[in-house]
């Protein structure tokens, strides 16, 4: 529609006020994709918001009050005048004057708007517009000892700013009524207001108080631990912008509260994307050394897909095979059983079971090497260079290299659960008891050699596995991955 959209932070409290948390805003938002014309700041119109305070006094239409924030509040509850709220106009324009030069103590007088006491909404009785607070701003710096509410600050600076559309959840629909009473009185431009209901995703927390004890007491790494409800934490994890951005397309905005959208879709979208442009590349997760009696010795370079079916545009890639890979524990069964894709000893009917070697060969169990306390460490199998053995599946593998002189990579792989156990933790009155113990787990996988190429942010697909990126923790001698989704929709449930 040719509109501009402004970025405005509301930075009327000097205490709550961290770069940080601006900065953080700005990445993620242009992370997402979008860019916005200008960035403003409340504090941009601290001027222009104390002239229009003043003229308020001077239609009688605010006051100074001297109640303490217990009094006031008792009194709007109780629907009660203020004492000052009728005192001189002239006496409030003074007393306001003196509150802005620093004459008077924290909490010891506001600035209210002169509204309506007897409004069933509490929003409309008598709101508090300015208080003393001796807080260097990091903005304005020490200018001003009083600081405009947000209540006082939003509305108007949407009429300062000529905004056409202000946008809010539904929890800011009470204040709307607040928000015209206001400017109507300042007698300025009125924006159209819509408000919408907030996406609720389960298994997650909203409340910024909560996120930051799951900070500060450390049962996250941070705000961007890829487990937080966070965009820095989605960011980590893998989630790519067009994921993200495709959900929001779907599920639409509604103006509904209570709907809570399934965790898994926004999941969906995002493995989607991955989908069509993750590289894929082998890891085993849970290694079973496999040594293929009949190999003649060296390496062979095997070709592999980047992106199936897209061989074209991002080609293809050289693993390694040895006489000795690594393939996962589960793919492997002393005895088979029916529906069981991965290797045996033997079929059903007591042939060698071939399975293939992705990209690569079929190969066959012939024994099983065991420790002393009966486990697994070992198979011994023979390859079929000819592939004449036609099989209905395929599984991962990587090769040991390090006989030939080059040494088997390895990378710290972090999975990844939900953070909660329930579906709305918000409800949870015990909300810390319901962190969910296993949501992250740390093992070491073997790794393919081009693995080592990876930057932190790349996102793959180990085969066979699920989709991962790569961490900020990530070194020259040490890689970090972070599992974002599994291949497949996981049947995660409470326990």
């Amino acid at each position: 529609m040719g509109g501009e959209c402004i970025m405005r932070f509301d930075d009327t409290n000097p205490e709550t006020e961290k770069q940080e948390y601006i900065d953080g805003i700005l990445e993620n938002v242009k992370w997402l994709g979008y860019q916005w014309k200008k960035v403003t700041y409340a504090s941009d119109y601290f001027d222009d918001l104390y002239k229009i305070a003043v003229d308020l006094i001077k239609k009688d239409k605010a006051y100074v009050d001297e109640q303490t924030p217990e009094e006031i509040a008792k009194y709007r509850e109780e629907r009660r005048n203020s004492p000052y709220r009728n005192r001189p106009v002239e006496e409030s324009l003074k007393l306001f004057e003196d509150m802005r030069k620093g004459k008077f103590e924290e909490g010891s007088k506001t600035l209210r708007l002169k509204m309506n006491m007897q409004s069933d909404n509490p929003c409309m009785r008598d709101l508090v517009a300015y208080r003393i607070k001796y807080i260097r701003h990091p903005k304005s710096g020490d200018k001003w000892c009083i600081y405009p509410s947000y209540d006082f600050t939003h509305c108007l600076n949407d009429s300062l700013e000529n905004i056409t559309h202000s946008l809010c959840t539904l929890e800011f629909e009470v204040r709307r009524e607040s928000y015209n009473w206001l400017v109507d009185a300042s007698e300025l431009y009125r924006s159209v207001v819509w408000e919408y209901g907030r996406l609720n995703l389960t298994h997650t927390l909203l409340s910024k108080r909560k996120l930051i004890k799951l900070v500060h007491d450390g049962y996250v790494r941070g705000w961007d631990d890829p487990r937080m409800s966070t965009l820095k934490g989605y960011r980590r994890r893998g989630y790519t912008p067009e994921g993200i951005n495709n959900f929001c397309e779907e599920i639409g905005v509604t103006r509904k509260t209570a709907v809570f959208t399934d965790i898994e879709l926004l999941e969906h979208f995002v493995r989607e994307h991955l989908n069509e442009i993750a590289p894929r590349k082998f890891a085993v997760l849970d290694p079973l050394k496999v040594t293929i009696t009949n190999w003649p010795g060296g390496i062979e370079q095997i070709e592999a897909s980047n992106l199936p079916g897209k061989e074209e545009k991002y080609g293809f890639r050289k693993v390694p095979l040895t006489g000795t890979i690594y393939i996962e524990h589960s793919d492997f069964k002393e005895k088979d059983v029916k529906n069981y894709y991965g290797l045996a000893l033997s079929t059903a009917d007591g042939k060698p079971k071939y399975v293939r070697l992705k990209y690569a060969y079929n190969i066959a169990v012939t024994d099983v090497v065991k420790d002393k306390d009966g486990k697994i460490t070992e198979l011994l199998a023979v390859y079929d260079p000819k592939n004449t053995e036609k099989t209905s599946t395929s599984i991962h593998w990587v090769a040991d290299t390090s006989k030939e002189g080059t040494k088997v990579l390895t990378a710290e792989i972090r999975l990844y659960e939900r953070l909660f156990k329930s579906k709305n933790p918000a409800e949870v009155d015990d909300w810390l008891g319901d962190l969910n113990p296993n949501s992250e787990k740390v093992v070491t996988a073997i790794v393919e050699p081009s693995v080592k190429q990876l930057k932190v942010e790349d996102k793959v697909q180990f085969e066979r596995i699920g989709y991962f990126c790569v961490d900020p923790d990530t070194s020259k001698d040490h890689i970090v991955l972070n599992r974002t989704v599994p291949l497949k929709e996981s049947k995660w449930k409470k326990t």
